[in-house]
């Protein structure tokens, strides 16, 4: 006979799992002692919320290292403590929801006996989390556990990937069975999609005057991003990333490749007026804001590609739609491209795609004696441009994604826009590092609004030993907001008068960062700036860099 608990532990460590994390609490005491008595390594968050970010940060990562080694098991595992431990772990359930994010979140809860009279901490844990979640449930006896858990495991992994949330009451927890860990068996993709539809889409593209792809982090999810630089060499495509993209679809150096689309409507509009436009894995690409005008032109033909029927049509029409795995549709439609576009069309419409302007070098690297965010990503560029880059740099992150020469899983970025994701997450990425044996330098590059958010997660970092650098581009303000207040109410940002959004008197980051273990390093002056940062990289352990930098472009 074993416990509930133990069999849950038992179940995870057959499906591969080796990390849990999560910050306990009473109702997970069973758990926490099944754990200890087990091989799975516990990752202590001194928040929920940071929990919740390091085990997406971690499941991303070792998501692409699944690509590589069907053995690995790219799951990240979180146990919160009942309501109160999951609310606050919401923020970064949605990060991991709008990232597909293959999480398993639990919680332990009270005994059922005692649930209704409403003890302190209780809620209804199920409602709380299937906003964020692909399923939600409560596990109501032990002997449903090896059925449940399986099927949470297999919802989170199976595309479109994401979320899933199991509560485990005490009683269950410790409840004997002789049940054992149900089969998790093997996860397809989405297939190659309906060839009919494949061959409408070949067709499209071929006709087109201008084909312009957006490739969305499906691709980089389902391992499709060499397919998707043979689709757009085959198309002679002009190629830009989704809004709020937070993985590399497509590599930064490559000559059809133009940049993220921009969160404000104008510029995005501009990159997406085009005959013909092709949706590839995309889910975010959309403004942040109500947009002023139509993103898409109403005559613009739309091909939409992705493995999740939801996003089919969803902000554009959908005149050829391809359900269907990233990779393996365009695989499929490049093979069709490259007999009916020849050599000469392909050729004229790559010299449109060198005329449209990149934008993003003007900025110069310093102004008024202090670093530009452009000047700062530029020497992260020139430090360690084999660096895995964690990014929340919010107003500092067009600058770096500009700069930075981002290759296949050198990238992992804050999507759902909760803020307080990046330095938790860079613990994440640093521990599936770690474990894939790689000895690439992992790079927060987390703005100071969304440090402050959970600084307490480079305790984390130092307790289990992380080669985590975090740079934080350190305006001393909420600038997003100054810039938001223009986009809203027109002028500019320094129309305005602003009251709750300046950091003054500023936080010592530095010490912050020291006071969690970590070494922490400070920018005093741009002649500085690279020596600083190789300086950082090289210290073997948590490091925090604070750079001043100025918001004047």
């Amino acid at each position: 006979m074993t416990t509930g608990a133990e069999l849950f532990v038992e179940a995870l460590e057959s499906y591969g799992v080796t990390h849990l994390f999560g910050n306990p609490g009473t109702t997970e005491l069973p758990l926490m002692q099944a754990v200890g008595d087990s091989d799975l390594q516990y990752v202590l968050g001194l928040h929920e919320d940071v929990a919740v970010a390091a085990a997406t940060g971690y499941a991303v990562s070792r998501r692409y290292d699944s690509h590589a080694d069907s053995a690995v098991c790219p799951l990240g595992v979180v146990n919160l403590h009942l309501g109160g431990g999951l609310g606050h772990g919401l923020g970064n359930l949605l990060n991991a929801d709008f990232s597909g994010a293959p999480l398993l979140v639990t919680a332990g809860t009270h005994h059922r006996d005692f649930q209704q009279e409403e003890p302190i901490l209780s809620g209804d844990l199920v409602a709380l989390a299937e906003q964020y979640t692909k399923w939600a449930a409560e596990v109501k006896d032990v002997a449903a556990l090896p059925t449940m858990l399986r099927r949470a495991v297999r919802t989170a992994l199976t595309p479109p990937t994401g979320p899933v949330f199991l509560a485990l009451p005490v009683d269950v927890q410790q409840a004997e069975t002789d049940a054992t860990p149900g089969r998790l068996g093997s996860v397809p993709t989405a297939g190659r999609g309906d060839s009919a539809a494949i061959d409408d889409a070949a067709t499209a593209v071929a006709d087109a005057t201008e084909p312009v792809v957006v490739v969305g982090d499906e691709v980089a999810r389902s391992d499709g991003v060499e397919a998707a630089v043979a689709f757009a060499e085959a198309a002679g495509a002009r190629v830009h990333g989704e809004i709020l993209a937070s993985e590399v679809n497509f590599p930064t150096v490559h000559e059809q490749w133009r940049g993220p689309l921009s969160t404000r409507a104008p510029p995005t509009a501009a990159a997406m007026d085009t005959d013909t436009l092709v949706f590839v894995g995309c889910s975010t690409n959309t403004t942040v804001s109500r947009p002023t005008e139509p993103l898409v032109p109403d005559d613009a033909t739309c091909v939409h590609v992705t493995n999740d029927g939801w996003e089919l049509g969803k902000h554009a029409p959908a005149d050829v739609a391809v359900l269907g795995d990233p990779g393996e549709v365009l695989s499929e439609l490049t093979e069709r491209l490259e007999t009916v576009v020849d050599e000469d069309e392909r050729a004229r419409r790559l010299d449109a795609v060198r005329a449209w302007e990149r934008g993003g070098d003007g900025v110069p690297d310093v102004v008024d004696g202090q670093s530009t965010k452009a000047g700062l990503a530029r020497a992260l560029a020139r430090v360690a441009p084999e660096a895995v880059v964690v990014d929340e740099g919010i107003t500092a992150s067009p600058a770096l994604h500009s700069a930075f020469p981002f290759e296949p899983t050198q990238l992992v970025g804050e999507k759902g826009g909760s803020l307080g994701f990046g330095v938790s997450a860079g613990v994440g990425v640093a521990l599936a590092e770690r474990e894939a044996g790689r000895d690439r330098s992992v790079v927060a590059y987390v703005g100071d609004g969304s440090y402050l958010y959970y600084p307490q997660a480079v305790y984390t970092a130092t307790r289990y030993d992380l080669d985590l650098t975090v740079v934080v581009p350190d305006n001393r303000n909420y600038r997003i907001l100054k810039e938001n207040t223009a986009l809203l109410m027109g002028g500019d940002p320094d129309d305005y008068e602003y009251d709750g959004v300046d950091f003054d008197p500023p936080v010592d980051l530095v010490a912050s960062a020291e006071s969690y273990g970590a070494l922490g390093l400070r920018v005093d002056s741009p002649d500085e700036l690279d020596a600083t940062l190789e300086r950082a990289l090289a210290h073997d352990g948590a490091t925090l860099v604070d750079v001043p930098v100025t918001d004047a472009d």
